[in-house]
């Protein structure tokens, strides 16, 4: 039988493989940006560009080996190498320093992280079995760990902080709050979206509500907040302190529909009348275009067994917790604010 000709059957053209091949090889960015960010070769060079041996030098590396990370850093537009083989900042490395706002280092060691990365490797599993790969790897669930392992909770809620911190003021200044009333952070942690929505609304009152563990550092402990906030541990799938803002910020990914559904209904019974929740997550649209909900839902999906929701599947969570879709605005970062109001 004669090959078929069909489009199907061809070979792929070069871009395509070409395409491929750069996916197949992910793996080693993250673990070229994470040594970078170990060794905070961004912090060395904040004063100008230098050389792989004078950074070997100040890290106790090998220059030639160093050399060659950073330079396929610098392939990826992390880091750039002049024609005197320097190596200095891009605005990409620049955010991986450890002494500028909204710094992502934190992040970058978080998110390459074993916590991710092991579960990442047994994807296979969690795809054919439908079940997170954490319990697996870890022998026991996610926020178990954490709570077991101090270390790992640090590394967890700096990488966390540093990843959320800059959406705090732009989420504060995107929706409308009230002149008066009390917004509820739940599951805030330090409670930094709660800080910039109370320094933005001078009217407002607030209520910090995380685990004991979460709550214990607040960031809010500045003298224009005096007596306009107070620190609530507690567990939000048995309830939620009464407010009229209930803030769900990076919360409702990392739980199943039925646990969503109980954080939910917990805000629901919690509201004064007239209230709204606001879910402050990335939203992936249809379609194939990039999103960095989409990214993020990888990581749910091996490590804490939640998801990253389309809007369709958040208003399916809302009517089953007894709310109603309201709007939902973009904002100038990655994550919209979803508007819910009891039915």
């Amino acid at each position: 039988m004669e090959p078929s000709s069909s489009p199907h059957s061809s070979a792929p053209d070069a871009s395509g493989a070409m395409r491929l091949m750069e996916e197949t090889f992910g793996f080693f960015r993250s673990a070229a940006l994470r040594t970078a960010a170990s060794l905070r070769i961004a912090d060395r060079l904040a004063d100008g560009p230098r050389t792989a041996a004078e950074l070997a030098a100040d890290t106790g590396t090998d220059g030639p080996t160093l050399r060659r990370l950073l330079r396929h850093l610098a392939s990826r537009g992390v880091f750039q190498e002049d024609g005197t083989g320097r190596f200095g900042l891009t605005p990409a490395a620049y955010a991986l320093r450890t002494d500028v706002p909204g710094s992502l280092h934190a992040t970058v060691l978080l998110l390459t992280d074993d916590m991710f990365l092991r579960p990442s490797a047994d994807l296979a599993e969690t795809v054919r079995t439908g079940e997170s790969a954490f319990p697996r790897v870890f022998g026991t669930p996610f926020f178990q760990h954490l709570a077991a392992d101090g270390a790992a909770r640090e590394v967890f809620d700096a990488g966390m902080a540093a990843f959320s911190g800059p959406l705090d003021d732009v989420v504060a200044a995107a929706y409308p709050f009230p002149g008066r009333g009390t917004v509820v952070d739940v599951g805030g942690g330090r409670g930094g979206l709660l800080r910039a929505v109370l320094q933005r609304h001078p009217g407002l009152s607030g209520v910090l509500f995380d685990q004991a563990a979460a709550v214990r550092e607040p960031l809010l402990a500045e003298a224009e907040l005096e007596g306009r906030w107070r620190a609530e541990p507690g567990d939000f799938f048995a309830g939620a302190p009464e407010g009229d803002i209930h803030l769900l910020k990076h919360v409702l990914p990392d739980w199943s529909d039925e646990d969503c559904v109980r954080i939910l209904r917990s805000c629901r019974k919690a509201l004064a009348p007239g209230g709204r929740v606001l879910v402050v997550d990335a939203v992936p649209p249809p379609g194939n275009d990039p999103h960095p909900g989409k990214d993020l839902d990888m990581l749910m999906m091996t490590a804490l067994g939640g998801s990253t929701r389309t809007p369709a599947e958040l208003d399916a969570l809302f009517a089953e917790a007894g709310l109603r879709h309201v709007r939902t605005l973009p904002t100038p970062g990655f994550a919209s604010i979803v508007e819910a109001a009891a039915v």
